[in-house]
């Protein structure tokens, strides 16, 4: 059945931006003392913020200077800016949600201003009833309130949208909303976030081309 309303997380669901965000990390943590493996850093520390990032890193023991998370979110941005592609497909899923008047929102745990490079460059945020920040709104993943929001934007029942997200994280907070999800996981069942998805009962998908026919567009 078609949703009321599709919710989108934005970081490697819209735009194609954890892979080089993951570089970025593995390398500054790494140069403070906290020497990490991807694997490791997609199975502890993605899905929250980069503020959780940091606590978790110093507990871990990383030697974090006071004002590291503003200077990470600096050098972030700064890659980000310089160019982020979008995951492919992702504008295909859009028109046909656009054809079937299906509304939907964006509801990230990343910053507005992070939103507004990243789907800035490409010319997507008006698409969209709404980006929402968890950041902004002071209750990121996994709390619900993210997705409850999404879908008040949209005008829609929660229980009637449909989340997509590629996280164990949003997931939970998809859940804990009382919302349907879908997991994309273009690296296989086998990736730590796919894992982590699988474990909620979270139907995963590995190609955005096959999406619409998952909505019943």
């Amino acid at each position: 059945m078609t949703p009321a309303a599709v919710l989108f997380d934005c970081d490697g669901v819209v735009v194609d931006s954890e892979g080089p965000t993951f570089d970025l990390l593995i390398e500054d943590l790494a140069a403070h003392g906290l020497v990490l493996t991807r694997h490791q850093l997609e199975t502890d520390y993605i899905g929250g913020t980069i503020e959780t990032v940091a606590t978790r890193a110093r507990a871990a023991g990383a030697r974090l200077p006071q004002d590291w998370v503003a200077r990470f979110y600096d050098r972030m941005y700064a890659m980000l800016a310089a160019g982020t592609p979008l995951i492919p497909g992702i504008v295909a899923v859009l028109d046909a949600l656009d054809a079937a008047e299906v509304p939907y929102a964006m509801g990230s745990n990343g910053t507005l201003e992070k939103m507004s490079i990243t789907l800035g460059q490409h010319g997507l945020l008006s698409r969209f009833r709404a980006t929402l920040s968890g950041q902004a709104l002071g209750r990121p993943k996994p709390a619900p309130d993210l997705y409850l929001a999404a879908a008040a934007a949209c005008g829609a029942d929660p229980a009637a949208c449909v989340v997509i997200e590629d996280s164990a994280t949003g997931a939970r907070a998809a859940l804990a909303a009382g919302i349907p999800c879908l997991g994309f996981a273009p690296h296989g069942p086998d990736a730590p976030a796919a894992r982590g998805m699988a474990a909620l009962g979270v139907p995963l998908f590995a190609d955005m081309a096959g999406l619409p026919a998952w909505l019943g567009l």
